[in-house]
């Protein structure tokens, strides 16, 4: 072996072992990579069957009503697409549940750059230079967080005074989505619907994550319940935002807007509340704060230069 061979491996070798993961957990990571891939075919399927609904009943100003959201159930795409979602969210759970959120949750935002690369081969738009600037820079922003986490994150049994504050974080946010939905729905906003089932989804995540730890850790009690009702809740609320945002924008925006709004969402509460990066060196936290901003800048300048035939 030579010596420049040797120092390589040495360097892998001692680099996996500051790795905080284990091989297992380790694992959850392309489970989470085949999860993203659903989640993309999912929000194709789905954005193709609300458009066809549309176009059949007409497009509302305020909103899906209840005649709209009973014909998707006899929309074969979005019966489909909602299928593939299900299998996305079983994926995510499953990674979530033996693997830090901090790791696997970011990795959501792989399904940016396949839905972006879907619906360039659907329109038959190619896609421009700075468009792949942008799906490039979310990859490598994505990619460094989910390196730092890697060395830095760990899982830790999870408190019934952590699940109680993020059940009161949750109520204040429902109260707030709620409250403002009769003000911003009339307009259509295709970036409060992103943004607020982004944030719903990221409540979403991080009580499947509460409560599955602490099934596994048999500390389930009358608190989990309550956080397995904030689940449903907050999933079937996110649901309703999804579908009006597939009405008010196109799918690659949807997907642009839930891959940075949710993981933030997700991985700060991982943060503050789960510590799940406690003892990190102030370099690691540097190294998050850089990359998602990294990221988040990819996911934005995307959405800027989308091809205009798929605005």
């Amino acid at each position: 072996m030579t010596p420049e061979i040797s120092d390589l491996t040495s360097g892998v070798s001692q680099l996996a072992s500051k790795v905080n993961l284990t091989p297992f957990q380790a694992l959850m990571i392309p489970v989470a990579l085949v999860g993203a891939l659903f989640l993309t075919l999912g929000t194709q399927l789905q954005s193709r069957g609300v458009q066809r609904v549309e176009a059949r009943l007409g497009r509302q100003t305020s909103g899906l009503n209840v005649r709209h959201l009973l014909a998707l159930v006899s929309s074969g795409y979005w019966v489909l697409g909602t299928v593939m979602l299900g299998l996305a969210v079983v994926l995510q759970l499953t990674s979530i549940t033996f693997a830090p959120l901090i790791v696997v949750q970011p990795l959501g935002a792989v399904a940016l750059v396949l839905t972006t690369w879907f619906s360039s081969r659907q329109s038959g738009i190619p896609l421009s230079a700075a468009s792949r600037r942008a799906v490039w820079t979310c990859i490598i922003g994505i990619g460094v967080f989910v390196f730092i986490a890697a060395l830095v994150g760990h899982e830790t049994v999870i408190s019934r005074a952590q699940l109680v504050t993020v059940l009161i974080v949750l109520a204040v946010v429902l109260a707030l989505v709620l409250a403002s939905f009769r003000f911003v729905a009339r307009h259509r906003s295709a970036l409060y619907y992103i943004i607020g089932a982004g944030v719903l989804y990221g409540f979403v995540a991080t009580l499947a994550k509460v409560t599955l730890n602490r099934f596994v850790n048999h500390a389930f009690d009358w608190v989990t319940v309550f956080a397995i009702i904030g689940v449903i809740v907050a999933a079937a609320l996110g649901g309703y935002f999804v579908q009006n945002a597939y009405s008010s924008g196109p799918a690659d925006l949807v997907i642009a807007g839930l891959t940075v709004v949710d993981p933030i969402i997700a991985v700060s509460i991982g943060v503050i509340v789960l510590q799940e990066a406690a003892g990190a060196p102030v370099i690691a936290v540097l190294g998050f704060l850089a990359a998602g901003a990294t990221a988040v800048t990819g996911v934005f300048l995307l959405a800027r230069y989308l091809p205009k035939g798929r605005r």
